[in-house]
């Protein structure tokens, strides 16, 4: 009975053996997909805020923008799922602040915006005005 017992328990070791080449390689697929959906969503490894601040930095880049402040996000816990609100401060044109945020819904995938906050403010020594905008993006993981 043992030696029964332990021929087949070698069998199914033997058959997992069989299907760890196919199961390996399907692996590489799955991750070679993920990796592709990563990058059209503008998602590259690291952490969530790392890529959120770099798009902010590239979109201020070849747009009039100009990145004031990038706070530490706001984490919550609810049951299952921990949510994260990223709060920025840029600076700039009215058309280009809407871009940005056009940019973040459509374009990528860091979460939505669920509030922005447009402010016009004066610069007194230098007589000038210029519009501010807090973003408010929710995150869910």
């Amino acid at each position: 009975m043992d030696l029964k017992n332990e021929y087949q328990l070698l069998k199914k070791k033997e058959d997992l053996f069989k299907n760890t080449p196919k199961k390996l390689s399907l692996l590489k697929q799955k991750q070679k997909y993920y990796d592709s959906v990563l990058n059209e969503h503008q998602i590259k490894g690291g952490s969530i805020q790392n890529n959120l601040l770099q798009v902010l930095t590239s979109f201020s880049k070849t747009s009039n923008l100009k990145v004031v402040g990038f706070l530490e996000p706001h984490v919550t816990d609810n049951e299952d799922i921990s949510v994260k609100v990223y709060r920025f401060t840029v600076q700039g044109n009215y058309n280009d602040i809407l871009k940005l945020v056009h940019h973040f819904e459509q374009n990528t995938k860091f979460g939505e915006v669920i509030n922005l906050h447009l402010e016009k403010q004066t610069d007194f020594r230098k007589r000038k005005k210029y519009l501010q905008a807090k973003v408010l993006l929710r995150s869910y993981g």
